[in-house]
């Protein structure tokens, strides 16, 4: 197996697949040089001289600009590499539209929910519409395993620590989150749990939440409970019964909705797991299906590409505002943009946020963007969107799946165990990770670098996404684990 890439022509690096020792001899097309040093696996090295201050090209894109001269075979990295982004930028609309395809439709089996929306899983849900009753929730939901059964497949809470002593845009994004959770198709019935004093309290939850259907939604209101535990006990219990009545049924994967995301990444995220993605993007979309692309602060530096594939001007000037509000946030808390990658990021060999950002990006695939959605936003436009959401893996899950995600993709180069609202898969980047780690990863694209073609390996993952949502449980959810995070921006009073 050859132990290095050159991922673009254009490049005057290559990456290490696996660990290269010292003095040892490489040829990359028509170009030979011999390591200076031991290139670990997933980490650059340098295939012509690159003086200080010479722009460094992965992907066929600069990722930053040398500190120092740099020789060919020697190691790129944090210690001679360095960001070449600024703060604000100026964008001009030069749209670069690809051929829009279809190919034949597939159906998964899941659940036709009363309102038109469809569900890949049957669960129960228990919201707390503040923090001060999240043991009571998770309580309810601890006594109430005994309903799980074949086409119940969960009674899970979902505590949070906000609903109160929050102001503005902050306390709108609480309501509005919680809202989307509550009517997301993945719940056959949710309990809404509230204490009866805090800000978000059930009377203003409700005015968010819309029209329901009062034997799938139920509010139970604490400070006027005698006992809210054997209350919530019993509420979960009418919900089953409701609940019980839905039963799969085949349904086209033009109605799924499917989340992209990723953490943890290392040297081999963007050659392997990223465009496996984004291979499975295509497809999905290519089917009429739907895909939502997030964490904004990792699209810096490869932002234009993405504003480019805008449908129009006007989703190309919505991209614009969605990269300078989220500078502008960073701004206001006089914090630094591109403080970026992470330490673990940078040990598994990503050296900038460019070079971060251009293999988080490769998950959108190549296909159209045709909605951009801020925050708590649900999806109502088939294809491609990009979504207003950080990078921190909780918090941007937790947004996709408020905003319509049946199912987050979430490629990792390290390792993860959590989960989110919605089921939570994770894709190792490389081998040894899916190896070491097959308690928490679902699908293994470091094959990739093995030999087996993008074009393969989206089709599988397409294939196991198909699985999951007509019922195959991740790993996450067999391991019993259901997380959520709102963004919190705001003050605390």
């Amino acid at each position: 197996m050859v132990n290095f890439i050159k991922i673009h022509n254009d490049d005057n690096v290559a990456v290490a697949l696996e660990t290269i020792a010292q003095n040892e001899t490489i040829t990359v097309g028509d170009v030979t040089v011999v390591t200076r040093m031991e290139i670990p696996a997933g980490h650059k090295f340098a295939l012509k001289e690159l003086p200080t201050g010479t722009p460094v090209i992965k992907y066929g894109y600069r990722i930053g600009f040398t500190t120092a001269d740099v020789k060919p075979g020697e190691w790129i990295h944090t210690h001679n590499l360095k960001t070449g982004l600024g703060d604000l930028l100026d964008y001009s609309y030069e749209p670069k539209l690809p051929e829009e395809k279809t190919t034949e439709d597939v159906t998964f089996m899941g659940y036709n929910r009363e309102n038109g929306k469809v569900g890949v899983r049957n669960e129960i849900w228990i919201i707390p519409t503040v923090g001060c009753v999240n043991n009571i929730a998770t309580k309810i939901a601890e006594l109430s395993q005994g309903l799980v059964r074949e086409n119940i497949e969960a009674v899970c809470a979902f505590p949070h620590p906000y609903g109160c002593s929050q102001m503005g845009d902050d306390q709108e994004n609480t309501r509005q989150i919680l809202a989307n959770l509550i009517n997301h198709p993945n719940a056959g019935g949710v309990l809404v749990l509230g204490l009866g004093c805090e800000n978000s309290n059930i009377d203003v939850l409700k005015n968010y939440i819309g029209e329901y259907n009062p034997d799938r939604v139920k509010f139970l209101v604490s400070q006027e409970s005698d006992d809210e535990i054997a209350d919530g006990v019993a509420i979960v219990k009418e919900l089953a019964d409701y609940v019980a009545g839905f039963k799969r049924e085949p349904i086209s994967v033009s109605k799924l909705i499917i989340g992209m995301k990723c953490g943890g990444s290392d040297g081999f995220s963007g050659i392997t797991a990223n465009p496996t993605v984004g291979r499975f993007s295509d497809i999905l979309i290519s089917k009429k299906g739907t895909t939502i692309l997030t964490e904004v602060p990792e699209m810096f530096g490869a932002e234009t590409i993405l504003m480019n594939r805008c449908e129009n001007k006007g989703l190309f000037d919505k991209t614009v505002s969605l990269i300078n509000d989220f500078k502008n946030y960073f701004k206001s808390h006089n914090q630094t943009i591109y403080e970026n990658p992470s330490p673990g990021n940078k040990k598994g060999g990503i050296s900038t946020l460019e070079d971060k950002s251009l293999g988080c990006t490769q998950k959108s695939g190549s296909a159209i963007v045709k909605g951009v959605l801020a925050y708590g936003e649900v999806v109502s436009t088939p294809g491609l969107n990009l979504l207003s959401a950080p990078g921190n893996d909780l918090v941007a899950s937790t947004a996709l799946a408020a905003s319509g995600a049946h199912i987050v993709l979430f490629t990792t180069g390290r390792g993860t165990p959590f989960a989110c609202p919605v089921p939570t898969m994770k894709i190792s980047s490389n081998s040894r990770l899916a190896g070491k780690k097959d308690n928490w990863i679902d699908f293994n694209a470091g094959v990739v670098a093995e030999g087996e073609s993008l074009d393969v390996a989206g089709q599988r993952l397409f294939d196991e996404v198909v699985a999951i949502a007509s019922g195959k449980e991740v790993k996450s959810e067999k391991a019993g684990f259901h997380d959520m995070a709102i963004f919190k921006q705001g003050v605390t009073l």
